[in-house]
């Protein structure tokens, strides 16, 4: 065979390759989204490289990535299992056996990953059935494509001078290569018509009813009107913060959803959506903060938030003597420790089942999430929920404590600079530097600004709302030209200053004063 043709034959088999693997993995997902409680391959695989992955590599794809970081840990796993497969197609050309034995080592890792998934919830037998999809349609079609490529066109003898390699049967090849795609797009069409289509068809029929005890009116003042780049004193579900572990947003319809409160408790409870909606219903402002925020970052939101006062649960549930926490799990099996107090204290921590006015977000928790003021999200906020065991902190760890983080993370006092943005560029004279404040459960009582490490100068709050929400304020700056930095500090109500040192957000949330250089002209 010829230089020319044997440079073809590799490339048909770098092609077959990557049909063989793209229609493989999109009929495993198809069948997954037929079944119930099983993960399709490529969230398999990204659930265990988040699980497995060590905490500076979380923190560096929430930092560099933000809200990104999950499109780009699938992209990542799909690029890898993409260029293997190709590869495989292409030694296939070469040594076909062995070509076939490394793709088949990609379905085994792929099929090992689904068997094992803590977010799956069949059985093993159930879970083995998109593996099978994937070999057939993956490792089946590889073979049929490879087979055509070493085999002559009985019609038509190539020579050595023609177009296609020798002992290319061009007619087999595009029948196979062609039916193998088919069946991968078939796959990628049932995969996005039943993904998350159940949890969907239940919000949109879902209808909340009033608050029993409804949040007091907004007073007015709570925010600054006029200042552009001004957060807005309440966050819009589609702008609200997400950062969480769930590759793939949890299916959980309504139909069949149980919230079950157990261990160290007199009466254990098994709470349908109904019955949840049947109860007090309260609703309250809250501002959530993840620990995962940085210094002047953005993984704070505001929201009005409708559920079920936590206490009411565990007080009719009776918690036992001894108890000093609650381990909630999530529908895909993720878990948060929170402290018991925290849970019954007047803070009014609730499973909500409620976010601005409608039912909560899918990508939000829906149907019913943890929100708890005065805790970082790690130890608070369990999304997807399912699951209550009144327990001890010594008798387990939680997703994130087992990563190194702090059992227990009540939100640090912080404060950020909306505006100016760093590095604007502004006219001389008067300029209205304005941002947020935070210290949920305590509240703010004061924030000062300063120019270039001067003296402080006390800003303007807005009104308050409450302890558990953040609070904008502004100070109007007599700017003159040159290059400044610009800083923030916040003091609560317990009369605790902000701290300017310096830390990383793990273990319990980052500190230090946020700043920001701009130019004056």
């Amino acid at each position: 065979m010829s230089n020319k043709a044997s440079r073809r034959r590799g490339a048909l088999g770098i092609l077959s390759g990557g049909v063989a693997g793209v229609s493989g993995i999109f009929a495993g997902e198809a069948v997954a989204a037929l079944l119930t409680g099983v993960t399709g391959p490529v969230l398999a695989v990204g659930n265990r490289a988040v699980d497995w992955a060590p905490r500076p590599a979380k923190e560096f794809a929430i930092e560099t990535f933000g809200t990104a970081d999950k499109p780009v840990l699938i992209g990542s796993v799909l690029a890898v299992v993409g260029i293997l497969a190709l590869f495989m197609g292409w030694l296939g050309t070469r040594r076909r056996v062995a070509g076939l034995i490394g793709f088949s080592s990609l379905v085994f890792i792929a099929g090992l990953a689904m068997v094992t998934d803590r977010v799956g919830s069949a059985g093993i037998p159930v879970r083995l059935i998109p593996i099978g999809a994937i070999a057939i349609v993956g490792i089946g079609g590889l073979a049929w494509m490879l087979k055509a490529l070493s085999q002559g066109d009985g019609a038509s003898p190539l020579s050595a001078t023609a177009q296609a390699p020798r002992g290319f049967n061009r007619r087999a090849f595009v029948v196979a290569a062609s039916a193998i795609a088919a069946t991968g797009a078939v796959g990628g069409v049932v995969t996005r018509a039943f993904s998350g289509a159940a949890a969907l068809g239940s919000r949109e029929a879902l209808t909340l009813p009033a608050a029993a005890q409804r949040a007091r009116e907004l007073p007015s003042g709570v925010t600054f009107d006029g200042v552009d780049g001004l957060t807005p004193y309440l966050t819009d579900n589609a702008e609200f913060y997400r950062v969480d572990t769930a590759l793939q947003v949890p299916d959980v319809p309504l139909q069949g959803y149980s919230l079950r409160v157990h261990g160290m408790v007199d009466r254990e409870l098994n709470l349908s959506f109904q019955d949840l909606l049947d109860r007090r219903l309260v609703e309250k402002r809250i501002t959530l903060t993840c620990v995962s925020n940085p210094v002047g970052g953005n993984y704070v939101g505001n929201a009005t938030w409708l559920g079920v006062l936590m206490r009411d649960l565990l007080e009719e549930a009776g918690v036992q003597d001894g108890a000093d926490a609650v381990k909630s799990t999530s529908a895909d099996d993720f878990t948060i420790g929170t402290p018991l107090g925290a849970l019954t204290d007047d803070r009014d921590a609730m499973v909500a089942l409620g976010m601005n006015g409608e039912p909560l977000p899918l990508e939000h928790g829906f149907p019913v999430r943890m929100v708890t003021p005065g805790l970082y999200g790690y130890v608070s906020a369990t999304k997807w929920l399912v699951d209550l065991e009144v327990t001890r902190f010594a008798d387990f760890k939680a997703y994130w404590t087992t990563r190194g983080y702090d059992a227990e993370a009540p939100i640090k006092l912080s404060s950020r600079i909306d505006v100016p943005a760093s590095f604007a560029n502004l006219d001389a004279g008067d300029v209205t530097v304005a941002g947020v404040a935070w210290a949920q459960d305590r509240g703010i009582a004061n924030v000062e600004v300063r120019v270039d490490k001067g003296e402080w100068e006390e800003a303007e709050l807005a009104n308050a709302d409450n302890e558990d929400t953040w609070r904008p304020w502004r100070w109007t700056w007599p700017s003159e030209a040159g290059s400044h930095s610009i800083e923030v500090r916040a003091t609560d109500n317990t009369g605790e200053t902000q701290t300017s040192d310096r830390e990383p957000i793990a273990p319990n949330g980052s500190t230090g004063w946020h700043n920001v250089t701009v130019k004056v002209s």
